[in-house]
Order: C-alpha cells, then structure tokens, then sequence
C-alpha cells in the first residue's frame, strides 16, 4: 500500500493556505470586523471548524453553486451540513415561503399545511402520529422526555460516537475500558452523562442486550448508520436484532433520521424496512427555513394522551412558542411535495453512485490505504483500509493533517467538504458532472501528495 510522505503534506499544507489567503480578502475583512462583536468572530461556533484562517463568507447560493463575497464559485457539497440538502433557493420552496410569509409566519395556531405534511410524512415514514418542532435536536429532546414519562425509567442509550444535536445526554462515548464518559468538548454538562446514558457500539448486540437487561434505559436514541464519525454502517440482521431486544426488555426505540434521510425519500426507515416507536427528522425538511418533527405509532401516542394532563402540557418541557409556525409548515408542505420527491432521490442516489465511484477508483487505481462508503446520496471516505464496523473504529481512521488538507485542496478549487469529517452529500440539483468535478481535483489532490503532478489552478 502507498504511504503518504508527511514532510511533503505539511509543505503542500503551508502552499494551499497561502492560495487561500491570496483567493478571499473580502472575507477575511469581514471576519476581521466581526471580532469585534461576535463570539469566535463568527455568527455560531461551528464556522470556525474550517481549514482556512477563517470561514468563506457567502454572497449568494442557488441550487448546488454558491458564490461568495470575493466572487468565487463553489460546487456545494456540504449543503450546509445537510441543512440545505434541498438544494439552495429551491424555486418551489422559495415561491410557497414568500406567499407564507407575506401572510402571516407565526400565530402558535395551526394552519391547514399542518395535517398535509403530518400525513406526508406518515406515508414516507409509516408512523402514523406527527408532532413539530424547529431543529431536530428539540425533537430528540422532546421524544426522549415523552419516552422517560410514559416508560417510568430515567437513562437513554446512544451509539458510540453517535451524533444527536444539542441534546445533553447524548454526548457520551466509551472509553478504551468500555466505561461511559463525557465525549471531549463537551461544554458545561448539567449532570456527569453516566448518571443519564448508556453506551454501546453500534453492531454490538451481545453489548446492547446487557446495557438493556438493567431494565432502567426508556429509549434507545440510535440513527440507522453512524454518519458524524464517517459513515458506519449496520450489519446484515442488525436493526431486526434490535428490535427483538428492544421488545424484549421493554425499551422503546427512536430512530434519528435527520442525515439518514440520505437514503431515500423516507431515510433508511423506509428502505431498510425498520419498525421504531420514535422518529426524529430536522434540518432539510424546510429547504432551509427551521423545520423539524417527530412521530411515533399509535401505541406511543395513546400512552403520551393517557399519562398526561393538558392543562398543563405547556410547562412539560415538549412544544415551543414558535414551533409548528406557519412559515415551517409552509415551507415543509412545498419542499416534501415539489423537492425532496421520489424521483429526486433516484437522481440523488445516482449522482451519489458516481461520486462514489469516482473516490473509489482514484483510492484503488493509487494503491491508497483508504475506502469510501456511501448511504444513499451521502458519500464519505476514511483514511483507513476497510470501511469501519464500530464508531471506535471510525475514530481511529481520522488523520488530522490529511482531513484539513483535503478539505482546503478541494476549496482552493471551488469544491465544497464538510468541514467536520469527509462528507459529500448530493441535492436535487447536483450533477454528475459535479460529481466528476470532485474526482478530478481528489486525483489532483492524492498525486500531489505522491509526487506526481504540479496539481491543477
């Protein structure tokens, strides 16, 4: 197998951060005057994970493209972390929004979208009851609070390195003695997360069946494939045996599908046939405009409206003042119907094949060490031989110093990574020669680090 020369890695390094600095003057003037009054010179956050001095700044995106404030364009393959996996601006989302909004965007009163999107996502996602909310994290939350209420027991259960929004219990991982911890980072915890969460690999059921026979774990709070770590995917026979378990001892299951939708017009729920009590779904669901839900099935819900008094429902810890808005309603009724459709996850799914092939084949054809997985329209790759099996595993096949390489490699040449992980994931919009644009810089990228070309403008 080839290895990566790091000398040479740390020189390209130092080069392509020089090439970004030259290429986005504008937006580094405007992240200069934002330190003044922004926390980490930036709106939130997260948009310091990128590999340059500072993050691009953004003039104008539609469909797959956008371009920013220095006037280079970009093929999109973040789509902002899944957010925009409608494609940006789509123009039937973005029509219904500006009828909505010029209407009237929030009443905490229902409008007539709310009953078409709650069956819409019944037929996608085969559970029948539906409840709103604007970020997939309060679904969690709210899921996992009626899950405690209805099932008497206080902890959870997540995958290792499992990703769940902002949802406190959920940030905890194992450590090498298989010991539960606070994941790194993790700001200002309100209790230490082994008092509120279990911990299991996920493809461990022999490790799921005895965190669960303590009989104290309301839910499993699990996505159908780890997709934060670099995707890992379940094995033959998994989410049956789950189930089983899960029946067995009592425990309900809720499935995450916020970046799993990836795999289908009703995310691998639908095309792996899983059968959950929960489901949680954000970020896409609005092409853009805040937007998230959860469902449950008939069992969940007359549980819920038995155990629970309404006059005092608003101060339980589930709903939102501006949750179920008609601007989201609005906004989800003309994405589901006219955007995110079954035909456009046939051509997502597509572009995403030829992404994937395209990875494979440089990887394979230069005797790389690495492998790249995809699930449905979301395609990412590993620094390390075989596709990971644990999120353990996945973890150790992180490299930080080829990971922001890559990353600022493709950006220098208008090609868009999650900045977090190797992710590409493909929108309504995005075409197989996007497709072919990034294998061509990957190429360029990969024979550069091997000392075989001068790399492309």
């Amino acid at each position: 197998m080839t290895t990566i020369d790091r000398e040479r890695l740390s020189g390209l390094m130092e080069r392509e951060r020089a090439l970004f600095r030259e290429r986005h003057p504008r937006s580094r003037s405007l992240f200069e005057a934002g330190r003044s009054s922004l926390l980490w010179g930036v709106p939130m956050n997260w948009m310091v994970r990128w590999p340059g001095d500072h993050p691009v700044y953004v003039a104008e995106a539609e469909g797959a493209r956008f371009t920013d404030v220095d006037g280079n364009t970009f093929v999109d393959f973040c789509l902002g972390d899944t957010g925009g996996m409608a494609g940006h601006a789509p123009p039937a989302a973005v029509d219904e929004i500006a009828r909505q909004a010029s209407r009237g965007i929030t009443t905490m009163l229902p409008t007539e979208d709310a009953a078409w999107v709650s069956g819409e996502l019944a037929r996608r996602f085969g559970l029948p009851y539906w409840s709103f909310t604007l970020t997939a994290t309060d679904a969690n939350r709210f899921a996992i609070r009626w899950a405690r209420h209805i099932t008497g027991r206080p902890k959870i259960l997540v995958h290792n390195h499992c990703y769940h929004g902002t949802v406190d219990e959920t940030f905890a991982e194992l450590d090498d003695a298989g010991g539960v911890i606070d994941q790194p980072g993790n700001t200002g915890p309100p209790v230490p997360v082994v008092t509120t969460t279990r911990v299991v690999e996920i493809n461990d059921l022999e490790g799921l069946a005895r965190e669960l026979e303590h009989e104290d774990v309301a839910v499993c709070v699990f996505e159908p494939a780890l997709t934060n770590i670099g995707i890992v995917l379940p094995e033959p026979g998994y989410w049956e045996a789950v189930r089983e378990i899960c029946d067995r001892t009592g425990t309900l299951l809720l499935i995450d599908e916020t970046h799993t939708l990836s795999a289908g017009p009703g995310g691998a729920t639908r095309a792996w046939g899983l059968a959950p009590d929960l489901l949680t779904i954000g970020k896409t669901l609005g092409a853009g405009i805040p937007s998230a839900a959860y469902g449950m099935t008939e069992d969940v819900q007359r549980r819920i409206v038995e155990a629970v008094d309404p006059d005092v429902i608003d101060v339980g810890g589930t709903g939102g003042t501006l949750a179920g808005n008609a601007l989201s309603l609005a906004a989800m009724h003309a994405t589901l119907q006219h955007v995110l459709t079954d035909d456009a996850f046939e051509r997502m799914i597509e572009v995403g094949g030829r992404f994937e092939d395209g990875v494979r084949d440089v990887i394979v054809s230069r005797e790389l060490p690495w492998h790249v997985v995809r699930l449905g329209c979301r395609v990412e790759y590993l620094f390390r031989p075989e596709a990971a099996r644990t999120g353990a595993e996945a973890d150790a096949g992180q490299d930080a110093e080829l990971d922001p390489f890559i990353h600022l490699y493709l950006l220098n040449r208008g090609v868009l990574m999650t900045p977090f992980h190797n992710m590409a994931l493909m929108s309504p919009s995005t075409t197989g020669q996007d497709a072919d644009r990034h294998t061509e810089v990957f190429a360029s990228a990969v024979d550069e680090l091997l000392g075989e070309s001068g790399g492309p403008s």
